[in-house]
């Protein structure tokens, strides 16, 4: 069957809710095992692990538990390890990467923010600064809306501006946030979004940190932005030196003990939640 690892954290963090489930259908018990300093939020894997919603979920929300108590290490959704006994040799093992990484990240949390335009008011920008655009649409109303050729070079010409413009404002919105979050890491680019940011951030800094949330928001109101967290930290956890191979009796057998946000599953439209 084996065994599901949620994240990793110290021997000493806060107990998780006895009935809090994990993957699986039925959902299966999270349990913890320590291994010294250390120790794994596991659960029972489901004999097929499959990135359902449901099941991607449930890895969040276990994680959410856990980072609402302490320092968490999240990792990947589907990490799983041969056994129980596996688990904690691998903790054994990398305890000295997983206790750096642990102290390197307390007292902070994830926040993701991704931003896109309202194409109504971000039209209206470009016609208010782009004199050339400007007139191209003028000329053609004039005309009855212009030749199909006008038209072509009119949508071209906006659609350039446009372009160009969500580079500038992604860079406004980095620089802007950046000075208030401890690290910053660029998230994959999806349809729609203009930028996708993760900031890691001091929890004692949170407030100022929505604040500047509010205050770009207010400074660029023909962006849409949509702000995450606090999250676990995703996005600020060394993954490459997590992955370990293991020796069983089958071979040799990859245990993938990364960390990476699972964007799947988590909302693009939440709010700070504080």
């Amino acid at each position: 069957m084996g065994t599901c690892v949620y994240g990793i954290v110290r021997a000493s963090h806060s107990p998780l809710p006895q009935d809090l489930e994990g993957i699986g259908e039925p959902p299966r018990p999270v349990r913890v095992m320590r291994q010294g300093e250390l120790a794994a939020i596991v659960s029972d894997a489901p004999e097929e692990l499959r990135p359902k919603r449901r099941d991607l979920l449930a890895h969040l929300r276990v994680l959410d538990e856990a980072a609402a108590e302490g320092t968490v290490l999240p990792m990947r959704f589907g990490s799983v390890s041969v056994d129980d006994d596996t688990v904690t040799a691998v903790l054994a093992e990398r305890s000295e990467h997983f206790l750096e990484r642990l102290q390197a990240l307390d007292g902070t949390a994830e926040y993701n923010v991704k931003a896109n335009h309202d194409e109504e008011a971000v039209l209206r920008e470009i016609m208010a600064h782009q004199e050339v655009i400007r007139s191209l649409a003028d000329a053609n109303r004039k005309a009855g809306g212009g030749t199909q050729e006008q038209k072509m070079r009119l949508g071209e010409m906006i659609a350039a501006a446009v372009q160009e413009r969500e580079v500038t404002d992604a860079e406004l919105l980095h620089q802007a946030l950046a000075p208030l979050a401890a690290h910053v890491s660029a998230g994959a680019q999806s349809t729609g979004w203009l930028a996708n940011i993760s900031f890691l951030v001091d929890r004692r800094s949170a407030e100022r940190f929505l604040a500047g949330i509010e205050d770009f928001r207010r400074r660029h109101p023909h962006l849409d932005l949509r702000a995450n967290g606090p999250l676990p930290p995703y996005s600020f956890v060394d993954s490459s030196s997590s992955e370990q191979t293991e020796q069983t009796d089958g071979g040799t057998a990859q245990t993938f003990w990364t960390t990476a946000q699972p964007s799947a599953a988590r909302p693009n439209a939440a709010q700070p939640n504080g």
